[in-house]
C-alpha cells in the first residue's frame, strides 16, 4: 500500500519538466522520478519510502530540495520591505539568523509560508515553496513601497538537506565546518573547502522533517561535489538518500503544514495554527487588520493533527471528518500511514470548539465508506 500520494502536492508547469543540478545522480542511485512543482524529482530510491523515513529518524537522510525558490531582497530599504511583506518580526533579526513566517494577502489568506534569512544588514533571502516561486516573486514586486531591490536567484542556488540524529556530525565532517554550536534557525557562511570563492555557501540549522539537521545552500555548480562528499563521509554512519515520499511522511509526523494542502490563499495563519508567527506588535504589514479581526473574533475552524488507532485505516486529503459538533463538519487536508507508529495520521480542519480541538478529542474520519474513530493529538505525532 502506498504511504503517500503526491498528486495533490504536484504542481507542474506546461512544457518540459526542469531538472535540478543533481538529476543525473538521482538516476544513478536508482531514484524513481516524479513530476513535482515543474521539476523531475526523486520520489524514492530502491530501499523504499519506509526505509528512507526510518533512516532519517534513526541515523540521517540526504535530500535534494534544489527545486525550492530563493528570492533576494537587498538595498538600504530591504528591512522595511521585508517587514511589510511578512507576518513575523524580521527587523530585529541579526545577520546569521532566520525566521519562519507567512506572507499574506490583505484578507489574511496565506500567499506562502517561508523562511527569511538575514544575510547582512541590508540583505535578506526568502526561501519559498517551489510551486509558489513565480507567484511569490510577482507579489513581492507589486508590494514593495520601500523600493528595495528584489531578485529571483532560484536558478543559481542549489539546496541540499541532511536530516536526522547524525546529520550535523556528517555535515560537519563533509564540509569541514564546526557546526556543533549552530542553534536552530541560525546559519553560517562557509568559505573554505568546497565553498572557496562561492557566491552562496550557507549552512543553516533548519529542516522539514522534525529532526535535527542542516540545510546547505550553495552555487548550483557546486551541488554535485557537496552531494557526493556527503554520501562518502556518511556511508559508515547510516546516511542514505531520501526522496519526496519520505519527506512528506516525515513532515506529517511532525505536523508541519504543506502549502496547497493544509494552507492556501483561502486559509489564514490563525486557523492554521500558525498564529505564533504573526507579530501584531510590529508596524503595519500586509494582512494585519484582517488578522487582528480574525484573532479577536476567533476563527470558526482550526487545523488539528490526529491519529487513527485502527490498523490499516489511512486518511487521505479530502476525506470528511465528523466531530462532536456534527457529521461532516471537518475535512482532512493531509493524511498518510505513519512509518513509526504503523497507524494512520493526518491533519484536518474541524470546528474551533474545545470538544473538537483539545488533545484526545474524539473525531471520526470517513475512509472507504466507513466511519473510523480518530483522536486529536498534540504533535509531533510519532512521539505521542
Amino acid at each position: 500500500m502506498a504511504l503517500v500520494t503526491l498528486t495533490s502536492m504536484a504542481s507542474t508547469e506546461s512544457g518540459t519538466l526542469r531538472k535540478t543540478p543533481l538529476y543525473d545522480r538521482h538516476i544513478a542511485l536508482g531514484g524513481r522520478m516524479t513530476p513535482f512543482a515543474g521539476y523531475e524529482m526523486p520520489l524514492r530510491y530502491p530501499d523504499g519510502i519506509l526505509e528512507e523515513h526510518r533512516v532519517v529518524r534513526r541515523e540521517a537522510g540526504l535530500f535534494d530540495v534544489s527545486h525550492m525558490g530563493e528570492i533576494l531582497v537587498r538595498g538600504p530599504h530591504a528591512a522595511a520591505c521585508v517587514q511589510y511583506l511578512v507576518t513575523n518580526e524580521a527587523m530585529s533579526l541579526q545577520a546569521g539568523q532566520a525566521v519562519y513566517t507567512c506572507m499574506c494577502r490583505e484578507d489574511g489568506g496565506i500567499i506562502d509560508d517561508l523562511i527569511v534569512y538575514r544575510l547582512a544588514e541590508n540583505e535578506y533571502l526568502f526561501v519559498v515553496n517551489a510551486a509558489n516561486r513565480k507567484k511569490d516573486f510577482m507579489w513581492m514586486i507589486r508590494n514593495n513601497p520601500a523600493k528595495a531591490i528584489i531578485e529571483d536567484l532560484s536558478d543559481e542556488i542549489a539546496l541540499i538537506a541532511v536530516q536526522g540524529p547524525r546529520a550535523k556530525a556528517i555535515a560537519e565532517a563533509a564540509i569541514e565546518e564546526d557546526l556543533q554550536g549552530l542553534k536552530p534557525f541560525h546559519f553560517r557562511r562557509a568559505s573554505g573547502g568546497y565553498f572557496e570563492g562561492a557566491r552562496f555557501s550557507i549552512v543553516s540549522a533548519t529542516g522539514y522533517t522534525g529532526e535535527a539537521g542542516v540545510e546547505i545552500y550553495c552555487d548550483a555548480d557546486l551541488a554535485g561535489s557537496v552531494w557526493d562528499r556527503m554520501l562518502k563521509v556518511g556511508a559508515d554512519k547510516g546516511l542514505k538518500p531520501a526522496g519526496l515520499g519520505a519527506r512528506d511522511t516525515l513532515r506529517m509526523e511532525a505536523a508541519f503544514r504543506l502549502y496547497g494542502n493544509d494552507i492556501t490563499e483561502e486559509t489564514n495563519p490563525v486557523e492554521a495554527g500558525l498564529g505564533r508567527f504573526v507579530r501584531m506588535d510590529k508596524d503595519d504589514f500586509i494582512g494585519k487588520p484582517a488578522l487582528e479581526r480574525i484573532r479577536s473574533d476567533g476563527p470558526p475552524r482550526k487545523l488539528v493533527a490526529f491519529i487513527v488507532p485502527e490498523q490499516g485505516a489511512i486518511p487521505r486529503s479530502g476525506h470528511s471528518i465528523s466531530t462532536p459538533a456534527g457529521p461532516d463538519t471537518g475535512v482532512v487536508t493531509s493524511g498518510t500511514q505513519s512509518p513509526m507508529l504503523g497507524r494512520g495520521i493526518g491533519l484536518g480542519y474541524v470546528p474551533n470548539e474545545p470538544v473538537c480541538t483539545m488533545p484526545d478529542s474524539e473525531i471520526s474520519i470517513a475512509i472507504r465508506s466507513r466511519t473510523i474513530p480518530a483522536l486529536v493529538k498534540r504533535p509531533p505525532l510519532h512521539k505521542t
